[in-house]
């Protein structure tokens, strides 16, 4: 059987352990950071074709807790290019198998630089938006990544 995947967008999942627990009960929001780091990484690399580095965390939004013993699913989707960056959009969905509920608990999105083999920046494929939600992705990724320029310039 083949199989055929688009480069831009990847879903992940795992199961919440005991292992993920905080002092609360829930998902440890450090462990669940990790975890979007290492989608993030996935995601971009895919794309890119080559290694990647974050380099920034534009925004987490803790939503909702994650209970120990839900499937927690990654959905991830490249959303902007730059010439040396993209921008990984990260939703997370918390799945309580037991009740067989869903809940959006998490949204990120990070700035990964892709790197030659030397370590060095190097140019990443153009994103081409087609759907109306790619281009909407897009816009708003090209907004993040010029305020972000913004209050880089203003310091």
């Amino acid at each position: 059987m083949d199989y055929v995947f688009d480069n831009k967008t990847l879903t992940m999942s795992i199961l919440a352990t005991p292992t993920h627990v905080n002092f609360n009960g829930v998902m440890h929001g450090g462990d669940l950071l990790k975890m979007l780091d290492q989608v993030a990484y996935t995601c971009a690399t895919r794309y890119c074709g080559v290694g990647v580095v974050t380099l920034s965390v534009d925004r987490v939004l803790f939503r909702s807790p994650i209970k120990i013993g839900n499937l927690v699913h990654f959905l991830a989707s490249i959303n902007y290019t730059g010439y040396t960056s993209v921008e990984v959009g990260i939703k997370v969905v918390s799945e309580d198998i037991a009740q067989k509920s869903v809940t959006h608990c998490n949204s990120s999105y990070f700035t990964m630089v892709a790197l030659d083999d030397n370590g060095r920046p190097t140019k990443v494929p153009q994103l081409v938006p087609i759907t109306d939600e790619e281009k909407r992705r897009f816009e708003a990724g090209r907004l993040r990544r010029e305020a972000s320029k913004n209050i880089q310039k203003n310091k």
